[in-house]
Formats: C-alpha cells, structure tokens, sequence
C-alpha cells in the first residue's frame, strides 16, 4: 500500500478572505517555480485554484500552495521550505507522495542535477561528543514505543536484506543480520565490537547464533537500554555488553569491528577519530572489520530540511570518501563492497505501510506535523534509494598484508551452519 495525499482541490483551499486572490506577481512566481523544477512531472495549485504544469509530458501530482508566504519560501530556498510548509500543512501533495518523489528524482538525474552541488551556504558543525550525544538524542530519544509501531519486532532501524523480493520484513532483518554476520566470517570465540548498536538486535544475533562475545556501543540513552533488557530476559548478559558511550571511547583489542548505520552520523570532520579506533582496537592478525552506511555516488550534502528536522549532523559519504578518508590511511585493504540499495528501498516502502497503519496513534503521541514530517521522511528516502540518489553500502575490510582473509564468496551464501 502506498501513501495517497490525494486531496480535494476545492476543499482543500483556504477561504479567499484569509489569504487573498493570487495578484500578477503570483502569478509570475508561479511561472518561476515551475520553470525550477525543469522537466519533473509536478504542477502547482495556488490557494484560488490558479495551476501550472510541466513543460512535457503527463503531470504526476500538483503541489498545492495555500499562501502567498509558503510560494516565496518555496522560490527561496525550495530544498529546506518544501519540507517546512508540508510538515506544517501549509503545503499539500495532490496525489501519491511517494511516486510524485520518486518521478521529480528521476527527471532531475536525467537533467545532471543530481551531479551539481547545491548552492548554498552549509555551516559545518563537527560532531563533538557533545553534540553527536545531541544529535542522536533529538532522532533516536524519541520514544521505544513509537518505533515499535512500524519496525520489524526486534527494533532494526538499519536496511533489511531481502533473499526474494516477497520476503517478510521480520525474516528480512534477520537475514540482513545473518549477511553482516557471514561477511565478517564469524567464530565461536571471537571477540567483536559493535560501534553505535541500535537497539541491541545485531550483537544479540551474533552472541546468540554465532558464539562470540560482543561490546556494543551506543551514546542513545533510550536504545541501550532496551538492548540491556533484552540482554537479561534472553539470558545473554555474560556474552553481550551494552555500553553507553561514543565510539571514540573504544578501548581494547578485537577480532571483529563492525559498524551498522553509524558511519552516516559521524561527520566527514571526524573520519580521523573514527579511522584512530578501528586502527587500535582491530588486532593485526587474523582482524577484519564491516562498515554499513547511507551513501552517494557524487560529493553532495544531506538535504537541508532533512539535516534540520530528522538527522542533524549526519553527512552521507561517496565510497570515495569514506575509502580515502578511514581505511586507505589506516592500513586497511579493501576485501570487499556491495551495494543494498534496492534491499533499502524496499525497506523503506516496507516501513512506510506500517507507520501509515499506526498513523492514528503517531498522530496521538506527537500531533499532525510530526506524522506529516516523519511521512515525508520516509517517502523521499525510499524515492532516493529506488533512483540511486542514495546508496547503502557494505565493506568488508582487514589489516593490510594479512592472508587470513576468504578465499571465495562460498561463505556468505551458504546454508548457516
């Protein structure tokens, strides 16, 4: 099921009193959005009816702008003003959301924009312990009982990994869980260190199934403490270990490093740091490591609004970047790299049914502007991972020169042991 915002032009408009009627000037800033948005399928409604089109082809939705300000936040600054005036409902989707976003990513790559960096201005804020405690604490505080509306039923808020495109969300995470697991060819006896572990799931599946001792890492006060009490009801407090701290903190020595969706959080400022931890907690023979994150294929920031209201801090890296930057002046050799993006989108449309069906107890916890945010969230990433504006990437890495490495593929498609 996909989200409709299918609505009545008629009784969706403002009365003509409280807002007035679009003068000549209305109009030409009509005339100029609509030329910025090239050759997308989108049209636009003012709040008197008045609507323009694309230059070509069928139009795949309108946008209906109720007043006069939300028209020139739109013309100002549209990468940051689309999200505020649909989060606030001063903008309104007339037709399927998810589809209206996905075709405007689709023209705009055949344009190239997709290949020019936006301009504007980005104050760059390094992720200090503090305020990396802040950022995770503003998404992933938010409450267990919220995302326990719309994730899988052991909380993986992380790309699922679907063997056959019908697979179940809840077998798809495991799956995911056992690809990771694989990849890193785990032993009964390692020890591995978990950077940033969500809500626990992952190093449970690892202790669990695969026989090793995990400390998991985690600076979301809400998520380690959810791991720890799974941890003691699954009687796996001796093999598992919930730390409450920033990655930066790592001490000791590991077999295994492995980091699922944190990379995305750590700021291209603080690469360094991260390359430091991984250089001094991986041992030198027989070490090997996993990083799982939210990419591109081209140098661009995080979208604005996006960066403000949902993921403050974050900066999703090209494989470049994160290659150049952590494992390439680490001494680390690059064993191998897959793309999941498609795995992410079908993720995404995934988790979007579900919060659409727990919509009415979303809007009870948080209000309508919280739902129509958390709605577009979802709906433009699974836009932007179905077109390839983002990527998700695994790799698999070592100490330069070790041999204790695979020698084929063998391990991560056979039947688990």
């Amino acid at each position: 099921m996909r989200q409709n915002s299918s609505t009545d032009i008629d009784t969706a408009l403002p009365e003509p009193s409280r807002t007035g009627s679009p003068r000549a000037l209305d109009r030409w800033m009509l005339s100029l959005l609509q030329r910025g948005f090239g050759t997308a399928p989108v049209g636009f409604v003012l709040w008197d009816g008045t609507q323009s089109s694309p230059p070509e082809g069928p139009t795949a939705g309108r946008l209906l702008v109720k007043d006069r300000r939300t028209l020139v936040g739109l013309l100002l600054d549209p990468e940051l003003n689309f999200g505020e005036a649909y989060s606030s409902g001063r903008l309104d989707v007339l037709g399927d959301l998810p589809s209206l976003l996905e075709q405007t990513y689709r023209a705009w790559e055949k344009e190239g924009r997709s290949a020019r960096p936006a301009r504007r201005f980005t104050l760059r804020r390094p992720n200090t312990l503090r305020r990396a405690r802040e950022n995770i604490h503003h998404h992933y505080d938010i409450g267990n009982d919220f995302y326990r509306l719309w994730l899988d039923e052991q909380m993986l808020y992380t790309c699922a990994y679907f063997p056959a495109p019908g697979e179940s969300l809840e077998r798809a995470q495991v799956a995911k869980m056992d690809h990771v697991c694989r990849k890193l060819r785990l032993r009964p006896g390692d020890t591995v260190v978990e950077a940033g572990c969500g809500w626990g799931a992952l190093a449970l599946h690892m202790a669990r199934h695969y026989g090793v001792e995990v400390k998991a890492f985690n600076i979301s006060t809400e998520q380690i403490r959810y791991g720890r009490k799974r941890a003691r009801a699954e009687g796996l407090e001796g093999h598992v270990e919930f730390i409450e701290d920033d990655y930066r903190n790592i001490r000791g020595r590991f077999d295994v490093f492995v980091s699922v969706g944190m990379l995305e959080h750590v700021g291209k400022e603080k690469y360094a740091a991260l390359r430091e931890v991984i250089g001094r907690c991986l041992h030198q023979e027989g070490g090997r490591g996993l990083l799982h994150f939210i990419g591109r294929d081209r140098v661009r920031p995080l979208n604005a609004w996006i960066r403000r209201r949902i993921f403050p801090g974050a900066y999703p890296p090209t494989l470049r970047e994160a290659l150049e930057a952590i494992l390439e002046p680490g001494g680390l050799s690059v064993l191998d790299v897959e793309n999941l993006r498609l795995h992410y989108a079908r993720t995404l449309e995934q988790w979007q049914e579900r919060f659409e069906g727990a919509v009415e107890q979303v809007r009870a916890m948080f209000g309508e502007p919280f739902v129509r945010a958390w709605r577009l969230y979802l709906a433009g990433s699974q836009a932007a991972f179905a077109t390839g504006w983002m990527q998700l990437f695994q790799v698999v890495f070592a100490h330069t020169g070790d041999n204790d490495v695979a020698w084929t593929r063998d391990h991560m498609y056979g039947a688990r042991s």
